[in-house]
Order: structure tokens, then C-alpha cells, then sequence
């Protein structure tokens, strides 16, 4: 600010007001209120860091200088209230914004300066973000932004920037016409101008609404631009802005539809820029790859080359960030070959036991998913590169948390269906560890736990003797499992209890000869069984576990092969007939076990 607000004071009313310039020789001399209130805040200046300006004599001091018809009163006024609240930023009350926002509307633009940077200060705190805009201080920051005068642009563009960070007010901003303004100030020659501009889109890009408002006032273009500029602020602010547009699909289009150089302009900054550009750099090509289109062209550009040395990172944002993106371009069929080809597994393999980042963990292992749904090309590489001794690994982990678990065991419900991985799931000792997690207190992994197990319930022919050897052990083993699933009082999800009479009936049907006694001598399965297939003791469950089913159905779990209809992906407005969907299977597999059962030869 140059000189203390006291010299300005002093200055700007020695009695020497008339001497300033031709243009102001009519402006009257100080009068006795004018006169006492300079003396005071001067005096006041003095002791500044013990005065609060905000209240009380102080405030009545320069609200005098505000309300004054001397111009160097109102700019010493504005100046004061700047200075003052570069080093005090409390929340202020009506009375103290009143004048300020007068000054505000002054037709000299360095009065108009002073007094916006004023609210800039004051806006970082959020009661004062609020009360300046129900105040009405939106429209003469508006009006400052339109100025010619540079000084004025960025206290303006500062202040709404600051403004636009609270909730509440960005639905105002959005409806001011400040969208327009700020706009065409992002291609400011100013770069400090450019910046508060940059900045100010970037926080109305925080929701669906205020971002479509965005694309109207054509803001998407000129961030684009920006993405071409050597500040890395600007980069910043322009990447980030952009990858919040990209989360809409609309948003999407519209980038897809008009900016053909956009990924090309994204992979460049994951390969040199600063980490902060890098991680928003990828977060936008992430929520981009939301699309298939450009999951293909994400690759096709060379995506791929700049993300391998990330997920090699010592920084974990920047490995959080490729993984995430990653996960996405794995979505598409068409990038497996070029994702497998590049290098890439190895890396990813390693991630699933990635230290301390529970998100790398999830989106690494959602990657690996994701390759080995794609086609039914042979996933032997996968499981060369140690796949399963890092997932087991994780699962015995006392540390490992329910969500990186429930993400681990979902990737094991797919690789159990691909026939050239589930033979390593057995020989890793995954029955084990699974029959445990039948038990575990979130849906999702219980759900995934016994659709594993049935799914390798299907291959009994070929490995009875494995399954033989899990009977009662761990935790009860085998037996356990599916006597309490099968318990007609135990108060069990419908949908579980299924999955459970169609592992018996695989076991029974592909079993070795000692599995089979196992399963019909045991005290409660076969008896259960039957009285499901009679479907007697279940009249009164089926309306006590409508919402059981409900639930399991539209989950969209995967069970097995077994239960992959249209009908488990129903809506609500199905709800009834998917309930008594899931009973008939009940009964017809319970029916099936029990025809098989009276067949048997002991």
C-alpha cells in the first residue's frame, strides 16, 4: 500500500486539500466533524494493533471520511479500511460493511480500489463472505470488474473469487451475469488479473448446476486456452476447473464435441509440470475416461506411456491419481491389449499391497478386474505376476479395512468365472481364508464370499479333495457355512440361503464319494434342505424377508453362474415379483437337492 494509513491520513487533510489538482479546486475545506474525526484516527493509527476499527468511536470515525463530499476524505477512508483489514479479518457487522460498500460505489476508481480490496481482505473469513453478498455487494464488484483500470480488475475479480467459495453465494454469483466478466477476464493480459479470474471459475465449478451456467456463459473454451499458458497457476486452476466440468456426462459431450486437443494438452502436463498439475492433469483424464470415447483416445494418444512412471511414484497422490485413471481406461475392451502390452500388470500387481493408501489398493485391484472381465482371452499372466499371493496377502491382514477387503474379495467373485484363474485360486489356499468372510458383518463381502464358494462348488469334480479338507475347519469350516445358512429359524437373507442349496446341490452332484457322505450325514443340511423343498416352514419367512431380497436383488451382486438372469437386476417397481422369484429358485433347488439325495447310491 506504499504509506501508512496515518501519513494519508495527515496528508490528505492538512488543510491543503485545494492544492491537489485543477479538477478538485471546488471541493470544500474540512469542516469541525471532518476535522476531529482526522485528528482521532490519527491519533488512533498510532496504537493500531490495540484499536479495532470496526466498531464503536473508531468506525464512527471513518464512516465520517466515508460519508464526506471531500474525495481525499473517501480515498484516505478506503485506504484506512484496506490497510486495516490486511492484518484483521474478524467477522465484521453491518455497520462496518455499510460504508465500505459505499465507497465501493464511488465514481473515482482508486476510491472504488481501495474499497474493494477491502472486501477481498475481509471475504477470506466466511460470516463476512456472506453478509457482503446479502448486503447487495455483488453489483458495484460487478461494475468494478467492467473497469478499464487494472488495479480495479483485480481487487474485483479477487473479492467475488474469495465470494464464490461460500455455498450460498455461488447461486447469486451464477445469477449476477458475473460469469460473463469473469470470463472474458481469464484472457486478461494481466496474468494477475488472468489468475483471480481463473480462480473465481474454478469455485463455481462445484456443482452440477452452477457448472451447465458455466458452459452457457461460454467459460469452457477460454479454460481450454488457458491449459496453453507457461503459469502454472493458471494450469492449475484451468485443469482443475476442467476436470470438475468433465464429471458431468453433458459436460463430456460438450468437451468431446468442441476441444479436439484437449487430451493431447492433458498428457502433456502428466509428463512435465508441477505434481499439483500433474494430479489434476490425470483426475481430469480420469473423469473424461468416463466415456468410452475417450477411453480409446486417452490410449490411443499415449495416455498409457505417462501413467506407468506415476503409479511407480513416491508420491501417493500422483499414484492415486494414475490408479484411478487407470481403473477407468481398463473399463474398455478394445485398451486390454494395450494396457497388458505396455508393461503395466507387473506394476499394478505390486499396487494391490500398496502401502498405507487404501485407494490405490481399490482402484488397482478394480483394474484388474476390470482386464480379466473384458474377453476370455487367457488371464495366465495374471496370476504369473503373483496376483493371488498379493490378494492373499491383503486378506490376511488383520489391518486390511472392509472396504479394501469387500473391493478384493468382489475382484476374486470375477476371477473364480475365468477358466484359466480359478484353479490358481484354489491352489493358493483361497477356500480358507473365504468361509470365514460367509460371516462378515458387510452385505457386500458376505454376498461375494459365498458366491466364490459356490462358484468353486461347481468344480467339485476336480477338486473334491480340496473341498473335503475345508469341511470343518477354518472356523467350522465348509459345514458351518452351510448349516447356518440353511438353519430354517436362523432369520437368513433368502437370497444367501440359495446360493447356499445351489452349492450343496454342486457338491453333491460333482463331489468325491467321501464329500457326498459328508453332506448327507451331516445332522441338519439335508433335513433343512427338505423342509425347504416343502416350502411349508418358509410361509411365514417370505413376508418377514421381503426386504431381504429386495435388497440382495437390486445390489446387483454377483452370485454365480447360477443366478445370472434379468430378474436379480430388477427394480423396485419388480420388488414383489423378484421376492417371489427368489422363493421359487429356493424351492426348485432345494427340490433338485433332495431328487439327487434319494437317488444317490451310498
Amino acid at each position: 500500500m506504499g504509506a501508512t494509513c496515518s501519513s494519508i491520513l495527515t496528508a490528505s487533510t492538512c488543510c491543503r486539500i485545494n492544492e491537489d489538482s485543477a479538477h478538485r479546486e471546488d471541493e470544500p475545506l474540512l469542516g469541525d466533524k471532518e476535522r476531529q474525526a482526522v485528528n482521532m484516527l490519527v491519533e488512533l493509527f498510532e496504537r493500531r494493533s490495540t484499536v479495532s476499527f470496526y466498531e464503536g468511536e473508531p468506525l464512527k470515525a471513518l464512516s465520517t471520511l466515508v460519508y464526506s463530499d471531500i474525495y481525499h476524505l473517501q480515498l484516505s477512508a478506503a485506504t484506512a479500511f484496506s490497510e486495516i483489514s490486511e492484518i484483521d479479518t474478524r467477522p465484521v457487522s453491518r455497520e462496518a460493511l455499510e460504508p465500505i460498500l459505499y465507497l465501493l460505489q464511488s465514481p473515482h476508481i482508486d476510491v472504488q480500489h481501495g474499497a474493494s480490496a477491502a472486501l477481498g481482505n475481509l471475504a477470506v473469513n466466511m460470516d463476512n463472505k456472506l453478509l457482503i453478498v446479502r448486503m447487495g455487494g455483488l453489483e458495484p464488484l460487478i461494475r468494478q470488474m467492467l473497469s478499464p483500470n487494472i488495479d480495479a480488475q483485480i481487487n474485483s475479480v479477487g473479492c467475488i473469487t474469495n465470494l464464490a467459495t461460500a455455498e450460498e453465494n455461488k447461486m447469486r454469483i451464477a445469477k449476477s451475469g458475473a460469469l460473463l466478466p469473469l470470463t472474458r477476464l481469464a484472457r486478461s493480459r494481466d496474468i494477475r488479473v488472468q489468475r483471480n479470474a481463473a480462480g473465481a471459475l474454478l469455485n463455481m465449478t462445484h456443482s452440477a448446476e452452477h457448472r451447465q451456467q458455466l458452459i452457457s456463459a461460454g467459460s469452457v473454451p477460454v479454460l481450454v486456452e488457458l491449459l496453453g499458458t507457461d503459469d502454472q497457476e493458471l494450469q492449475y486452476y484451468a485443469t482443475t476447473a476442467l476436470s470438475n466440468i468433465a464429471v458431468d456426462e453433458s459436460g463430456r459431450k460438450l468437451l468431446w464435441d468442441t476441444q479436439p486437443t484437449l487430451v493431447d494438452a492433458l498428457i502433456r502436463f502428466v509428463d512435465a509440470s508441477t505434481i499439483k498439475v500433474q494430479c489434476q492433469a490425470i483426475l481430469t483424464l480420469r473423469n473424461l475416461a468416463s466415456d468410452d470415447q475417450y477411453q480409446i483416445q486417452i490410449v490411443e494418444r499415449g495416455g498409457l506411456d505417462s501413467l506407468l512412471p506415476l503409479l511407480q511414484s513416491a508420491y501417493d497422490p500422483l499414484v492415486i491419481s494414475a490408479a484411478a485413471c487407470l481403473r477407468n481406461l481398463s473399463i474398455h475392451p478394445d485398451n486390454e491389449e494395450h494396457i497388458l502390452s505396455s508393461g503395466i500388470l507387473p506394476c499394478l500387481v505390486n499396487l494391490v499391497t500398496h502401502p498405507g493408501s487404501e485407494e490405490v489398493q481399490c482402484h488397482v485391484i478394480s483394474a484388474l478386474r476390470n482386464l480379466v472381465a473384458n474377453n476370455d482371452a487367457d488371464k495366465t499372466p495374471f496370476a504369473e505376476a503373483g496376483l493371488f499371493e498379493h490378494i492373499k496377502e491383503v486378506l490376511l491382514d488383520p489391518h486390511t479395512s472392509d472396504v479394501v477387503l469387500s473391493e478384493m474379495v468382489a475382484a476374486l467373485s470375477v476371477f473364480v468365472l475365468d477358466e484359466s484363474l480359478w484353479l490358481y485360486m484354489v491352489d493358493s489356499g483361497f477356500l480358507e481364508l473365504l468361509i470365514p468372510l460367509t460371516r462378515a458383518e458387510a452385505i457386500e463381502l458376505q454376498y461375494n464370499a459365498c458366491a466364490i464358494i459356490s462358484s468353486l462348488a461347481s468344480k467339485a469334480s476336480e477338486i473334491g479333495d480340496k473341498l473335503e479338507q475345508v469341511w470343518d475347519k477354518p472356523e467350522g469350516g465348509l459345514q458351518s457355512y452351510l448349516a447356518s445358512f440353511l438353519a430354517i429359524d436362523e432369520g437368513m437373507d433368502p437370497l444367501l440361503r440359495s446360493v447356499a442349496i445351489w452349492t450343496v446341490l454342486m457338491l453333491l452332484e460333482g463331489g468325491t464319494p467321501q464329500l457326498v457322505r459328508l453332506i448327507t450325514g451331516h445332522p441338519s443340511i439335508i433335513k433343512n434342505i427338505e423342509k425347504i423343498a416343502e416350502m411349508g416352514a418358509l410361509s411365514e419367512e417370505k413376508a418377514r424377508h421381503s426386504a431381504y431380497a429386495s435388497a440382495g436383488s437390486a445390489a446387483g451382486l454377483r452370485v454365480s453362474r447360477a443366478f445370472e438372469t434379468d430378474s436379480y437386476g430388477d427394480d423396485a417397481e419388480n420388488g414383489d415379483e423378484a421376492d417371489e422369484d427368489i422363493y421359487n429358485r429356493m424351492e426348485n433347488l432345494a427340490q433338485d437337492v433332495m431328487a439327487l439325495v434319494h437317488n444317490l447310491e451310498y
